[in-house]
């Protein structure tokens, strides 16, 4: 569709990818979120092994970058931490609360995929991603 801007979105081990593709392909998308980033490396005893964004280089990606993570978030490969570190240079949209985790620490079902406050952080990514105020805190 030319002329819509493109915004590319990873969640988890898809931020991997979206953050090589917003490097990539510059100022041909509009921007680029990352959601519950996979800021560690994974060991080779789990069956996804890799590197994660543990070296990756932020700054290749020159259009606007939003990080979005839950305060929460007990995945061991996707630390708070790390989103807290990156937010002087980024936006960043922390998420507190919700439900109480229906699966384990890594899955959708947990604070890593933002359970219930799915609807609150989408709206404030769409709200950036439209160029609107958006708030840095989901409570």
């Amino acid at each position: 569709l030319a002329g819509v801007p493109l915004v590319l979105i990873g969640t988890s081990r898809g931020t991997i990818s979206a953050a090589a593709l917003g490097a990539r392909l510059g100022q041909r998308i509009a921007g680029t979120v990352l959601t519950s980033s996979m800021f560690r490396s994974v060991p080779r005893k789990y069956k996804e092994p890799g590197p994660g964004l543990s070296k990756f280089d932020f700054a290749t990606i020159k259009v606007p970058l939003l990080i979005v993570h839950h305060a929460s978030d007990q995945c061991e490969f996707t630390p708070y931490s790390a989103a807290a570190n990156l937010s002087d240079r980024y936006p960043l949209i922390t998420v507190f609360g919700g439900a109480s985790p229906k699966s384990g620490p890594c899955d959708a079902f947990s604070q890593h995929g933002y359970i219930g406050k799915e609807s609150e952080t989408v709206e404030e990514i769409v709200n950036w991603m439209l160029k609107k105020p958006f708030r840095t805190e989901v409570k």
